[in-house]
């Protein structure tokens, strides 16, 4: 089942090839052999998740939808290329990632999207902020969820660099491991680690007045 333009698609990280049954090594070389079946299992696994990338970066169901399609299509396309099948999934959120980044800037689009709190986080001031990314979804009801604060949570992210804000979408939201989110942002792990450490810091400097709030 497809979002509609004002549902958030489920985030759901992609399972284990022993928890998927057959893994996506074999199913992208069956794939490569002409069985259509085979990729369309691969998109049945990963569709969701790339899903939820899409729609954290773009805060628009149906923009989300397009890119995701348009990402599927490529992957399709230039399957033969991907040198090392077992790692389908990551490589094929790089590439929805990639579209959903220059969908942003083709619109200029100021992304509306929610934080979860980082369970991994480490440190009180961490934690506030992610207590505070939390309230804003949770409370709707409450003066919390003012224009006025929707407005600086969506500000405050949206003037992260690029990598720092697509780092902490996939790892502190999407809960993936850090080595997926290094291969598709295309750094490595300590990268990954420092991006989401540099954006969670910038955030709490940014919106330091309403955490002590929180």
């Amino acid at each position: 089942m497809r979002p509609g333009r004002n549902e958030v698609p489920e985030t759901d990280r992609p399972a284990s090839p022993e928890q998927q049954g057959e893994p996506d090594a074999q199913l992208v070389a069956r794939a490569l052999a002409g069985e259509s079946a085979a990729f369309d299992e691969l998109v049945r696994r990963y569709e969701r998740p790339a899903l939820a990338v899409a729609y954290r970066l773009l805060s628009q169901a149906q923009d989300a939808q397009e890119v995701v399609q348009d990402a599927l299509l490529r992957a399709y396309r230039a399957l033969s290329t991907l040198a090392n099948p077992q790692i389908f999934g990551p490589w094929l959120l790089r590439i929805v990632s990639n579209l959903a980044l220059n969908y942003r800037r083709s619109r200029a689009r100021r992304p509306a999207v929610s934080l979860d709190a980082d369970s991994r986080s480490e440190g009180d001031e961490s934690d506030s902020l992610g207590q505070l990314l939390v309230s804003s979804q949770e409370r709707p009801e409450q003066e919390l969820m003012t224009g006025e604060l929707a407005d600086r949570i969506r500000q405050a992210l949206d003037e992260l660099p690029e990598r720092q804000r697509l780092a902490l979408v996939l790892f502190s939201i999407e809960q993936m491991p850090q080595k997926d989110v290094a291969e598709i942002i295309g750094c490595s792990v300590e990268a990954v680690k420092w991006h989401v450490f540099t954006a969670r810091k910038k955030l709490k400097d940014k919106l330091s007045d309403l955490i002590g709030e929180a």
